[in-house]
């Protein structure tokens, strides 16, 4: 396009040059006109090409002047410089700089307006968190990358202030509760700026939150404080009430009391509290009687022997006084605490003793004959139910043995029940037992070996045996249906009643060889018939009839 309008020019130059001759020619203007005239065109073109030459001097200029402050920009904020287009003229080039230098500066702006707000929000959170002011590292326009960093510790000085707002809010209201039920007033400027404090928070400190979470935890203490004392002073009530026999209407007076701060809940109880400890010392008697009460309970817990029991002689002293009560309290504390620390042990033996208790009573459910009549069904349920004891018995006693043997290698001590260890307990009541048996079955015999004296002295016919009564003769019904003569009868009967009299003898001599029997301990379908003569004989006996019964599913005590 610049070639076109150069030749074009330069034709149209030449022709108005040409025209300008002919002009000159027909006017007839001299040779020193024409030249003169020329010169004046020659300078009006110098004066046209000089101010190009300046328009491009000023151009070149502003182009420098525009790639110099573009390139700063650039560098402030950390971006590419502008990269020229190759061939491109010098107004197109100044005019595209004057474009970039308008981007540039604007992003300037927005960057410095942008620091600007986000240093106001920063000022904020360190009046507010009492935290540092953000460091940018340098004084220039922040690049966009440390921007992004400032929005996210803003970001995360948001949270932080939403947290310990929250907690501030939390623990604010838990004093207040605490204030309220503690009936308590504030002391120091800083309980006081806290309780004081409106809604709009000023100040979420680390500081603030330390001192508002000391108060916090003060005020806990001092409740958990006055909550032990309601607790002591209530169980104190509850003892003294007990001790005294107070009656449930004016125990139920108290109760009105105990609402309200806990202030008031203490004074009410420490009022009742003292009201009773006057009244105890009035009915000093009737007080230390309960407290007896409950040592007597106690030593039954602890199975304490006589013996033992008449150790703590105050039980026995009558002369009644605040010191006897004291020393009765003192080993009731004692005796709890000792029966708390071996509760478990305890509880095996008192178990144990409610077993033996049960097998008492399936023994002397045994030795009743009518347990075969009307049965119902609860034979069956007996002998599930010996089944059961059978096999819990001795594995219960076993494991008491183990638990004793520790117990007595820890405190170096015997353990005793009823004065007496443990083993040799369990085998005074199995000898015991034993020797009240045989002691039944000798008197059970005498008195029938006497009833058949009196019927044959009398001449009367005894009654025909039952199956159970029997010895093992069975009476068939021939024999019943027989004429039986009567000295025949009686001849029978007196060899009868000569057996049980020997017999009788028998059982008189074993019970005065201590009760040791030579009988077998077990028969038939797993029938005791004699009692061991040992508690060690027992256990093996016990522990044989135990496995026999997993065939058979039926256990029977000692017949008698």
């Amino acid at each position: 396009m610049s070639e076109v309008l150069s030749v074009e020019s330069m034709a149209y130059l030449y022709k108005a040059l040409s025209f300008l001759q002919d002009l000159f020619e027909s006017m007839g203007i001299p040779e020193d006109q024409r030249l003169e005239r020329t010169e004046g065109v020659k300078s009006l073109l110098d004066v046209i090409i000089a101010e190009e030459e300046n328009k491009k001097m000023r151009l070149l200029e502003s182009i420098a002047l525009h790639r110099k402050q573009l390139d700063s920009l650039c560098f402030e904020l950390n971006v590419e410089h502008f990269q020229e287009e190759d061939g491109i003229a010098m107004l197109q080039l100044e005019k595209d700089l004057c474009i970039q230098l308008e981007v540039r500066l604007k992003q300037k702006e927005d960057r410095k307006r942008e620091l600007k707000r986000l240093q106001e929000q920063d000022q904020a959170f360190c009046e507010l968190l009492h935290t540092t002011p953000y460091s940018m590292g340098r004084d220039s326009v922040p690049s966009l990358e440390e921007l992004d960093q400032f929005r996210c510790y803003l970001a995360s000085l948001a949270e932080t202030k939403a947290c310990r707002q929250e907690e501030f809010v939390s623990a604010k209201k838990q004093i207040l509760l605490l204030v309220e039920e503690l009936d308590y007033t504030p002391d120091t400027s800083v309980e006081k700026d806290v309780l004081c404090e409106d809604e709009d928070i000023s100040d979420l400190s680390l500081e603030k939150l330390a001192s508002l979470h000391d108060l916090l935890h003060q005020l806990e203490v001092l409740r958990a404080e006055n909550e032990i004392v309601c607790e002591e002073l209530h169980s104190q009530i509850q003892k003294l009430w007990d001790k005294l026999q107070v009656p449930y209407e004016e125990r139920e007076a108290l109760a009105t009391f105990m609402t309200g701060s806990i202030p008031k809940r203490r004074k009410a109880l420490q009022s009742e509290a003292d009201r009773l400890e006057e009244l105890k010392i009035q009915n000093l008697k009737k007080v230390i009687e309960a407290v007896r009460e409950e040592l007597t309970l106690y030593w039954e817990k602890c199975f304490y022997s006589q013996e033992q029991r008449e150790i703590f002689a105050p039980y026995y002293d009558e002369d009644y006084s605040e010191t006897l009560l004291q020393l009765h309290d003192a080993e009731v504390v004692q005796l709890k605490r000792y029966y708390e620390v071996h509760r478990e042990l305890f509880e095996g033996i008192e178990k144990w003793e409610e077993n033996w208790k049960l097998f008492l009573e399936f023994e002397r459910r045994a030795s009743d004959p009518s347990r075969f009549i009307n049965r119902g069904g609860n034979l069956l349920k007996e002998e599930k139910q010996r089944a059961r004891l059978q096999k819990t018995f001795l594995k219960l006693e076993e494991e008491l043995k183990a638990q004793i043997e520790l117990w007595e290698q820890e405190y170096s001590k015997d353990f005793v029940v009823n004065g007496q260890k443990f083993m040799e307990y369990v085998m005074e009541q199995w000898q015991m037992h034993r020797l009240e048996k045989e002691k039944a079955k000798q008197e059970r015999h005498l008195k029938k070996s006497q009833q058949i004296e009196v019927e044959m002295f009398y001449g009367s016919t005894p009654k025909i045996p039952s199956k159970r009564e029997s010895l093992g003769s069975k009476i068939t019904g021939k024999v019943l249906k027989s004429s039986w003569n009567i000295g025949s009868l009686g001849q029978k009967t007196l060899n009868t009643s000569q057996r049980e009299h020997n017999r009788t003898i028998d059982l008189d001599e074993t019970i005065l060889n201590n009760g040791y029997s030579q009988l077998s301990p077990l028969q038939g379908n797993f029938q005791i018939h004699s009692v061991a003569s040992t508690y060690s004989e027992f256990v093996q006996e016990f522990s044989e009839a135990s496995k026999s019964d997993d065939n058979s599913g039926t256990f029977n005590s000692t017949n008698i």
